[in-house]
């Protein structure tokens, strides 16, 4: 059994803080980058996020921005460790499941490492792949999933992900793997085996995997 965990919005809280920030950063950098004014850059944002699952990959294929610089300078922070939200009992819970565990991620490096670092969980990790790692072939696309695999020697039925977004459950679900929704929704769609309101609770569940 291989468990892979997304980060933002599983293994903590991006929504009060991070996020918030990341999304000004890239605002601020379509802004200067493709000259267009905040509106548009604000647009431009939402739309390749919604039709491509990252920004990034949108700015790649139609403004041939180059990935690293755009993630380095959407990804500064004056104070992480301010701005990171993550429940208590995380590395404890990390301790207790069974398996082997990666991060699999669409942030960069440079910001994944960081983040694990501060909430004293990267020694729970066997690998950390981020989008750079994926070859800026970011979830829900098959590519990075394909990549991970490949690059793990990992059979798919073997892996169970780790996720907030529907959209990428849906791509490692039609790959065969398992799949834990963390969401606090009443619903549970087809493709989720396992949904928790907290990643916490994920070691009293495994049984139902």
């Amino acid at each position: 059994m291989v468990w892979l965990f997304d980060l933002d919005n599983t293994l903590h809280d991006a929504r009060p803080h991070i996020f918030p920030h990341i999304n000004r950063a890239m605002v601020e950098y379509i802004r200067d980058h493709l000259g267009v004014d905040e509106n548009e850059a604000t647009r431009i944002r939402q739309h390749y996020w919604q039709r491509y699952g990252a920004t990034l990959l949108g700015l790649m294929r139609h403004h041939g921005t180059d990935p690293r610089h755009f993630l380095w300078h959407t990804h500064q922070f004056p104070n992480l460790r301010r701005m990171l939200v993550f429940e208590r009992g995380l590395k404890a819970m990390l301790r207790c499941l069974p398996g082997r565990k990666i991060v699999f991620s669409n942030a960069p490096l440079h910001y994944s490492e960081a983040v694990l670092a501060l909430a004293g969980i990267r020694g729970s990790f066997a690998a950390v792949y981020s989008v750079e790692r994926l070859r800026f072939q970011p979830k829900p696309a098959v590519g990075g999933f394909r990549h991970l695999l490949h690059r793990e020697r990992l059979a798919a039925r073997r892996c169970i992900l780790v996720e907030d977004s529907l959209a990428n459950l849906q791509t490692a679900k039609r790959l065969g793997m398992k799949t834990v929704w963390i969401s606090g929704s009443t619903r549970q769609p087809p493709f989720v085996d396992l949904r928790l309101a907290s990643i916490l609770d994920l070691p009293r569940h495994v049984h139902r995997l």
